[in-house]
């Protein structure tokens, strides 16, 4: 991609996730960035997060996350935070059309300029959902005439984190992926709004060790 293309000359962005804290903990600082730069930011959330294992207990964690989601939502100046009620951890299983039916209505609602989304090449972290969440969107970007942009990781750093934490990244050639100078202020005061999942020593805090205040993007 040419180092050129940042700002893309968007000026109403959609952001399409699996999961409550996919906004914060992958692409907080790219969204504080399209702020910065003069975007009105939408997220829609196609789950409410239910599936984790952290933070589990009393109370209704589907509830708290979208709670989590709003807060962090407006603590990165998202014009709206919208939570769906897919099946966590079975996104993959669900009907590609209605997800993508999902994603068409929030597109007549938003009316953006472009759709961001985890590159859907194992949806940047291997998990299923972010693939699936990636691939309906791109699915209704096609529909609109909407250019996509993906995040995604150097190869160099996917490679570290499976080395270290036996995770599933997929990586690629850096040369390959469009480079972003970020500010990560904003992003980490959006991750503390997701207590529940915040875990310290996690991998989250590691890739955002290795990545500095950088962020990459490709076109899917």
């Amino acid at each position: 991609m040419n180092a050129n293309a940042w700002p893309p000359d968007w000026k109403r962005v959609l952001v399409v996730v699996a999961h409550p804290d996919d906004e914060s903990f992958a692409l907080g600082a790219l969204l504080n960035r399209f702020v910065t730069d003069g975007a009105q930011v939408a997220v829609l959330c196609l789950t409410r997060g239910e599936a984790s294992t952290l933070g589990a207990g009393p109370g209704d964690l589907a509830a708290v996350r979208a709670d989590e989601l709003e807060a962090a939502g407006q603590v990165l100046g998202m014009a709206t935070t919208t939570a769906l009620a897919h099946p966590d951890g079975a996104l993959a299983a669900t009907d590609p059309a209605d997800l993508a039916a999902d994603v068409d209505r929030e597109v007549e609602r938003t009316r953006p300029d472009g759709i961001l989304v985890f590159d859907p090449v194992c949806g940047v972290t291997g998990h299923p959902d972010h693939a699936a969440a990636s691939l309906a969107a791109i699915d209704a970007a096609d529909r609109h005439g909407l250019p996509v942009l993906g995040w995604a990781l150097p190869r160099t750093v996917a490679d570290a984190l499976n080395a270290e934490y036996g995770a599933a990244f997929a990586g690629h050639p850096v040369e390959a992926l469009l480079e972003v100078t970020v500010d990560r202020r904003r992003q980490r005061l959006a991750i503390a709004c997701h207590a529940s999942q915040a875990v310290p020593g996690s991998v989250l805090w590691r890739r955002l060790e290795l990545l500095g205040d950088r962020e990459y993007l490709r076109a899917p």
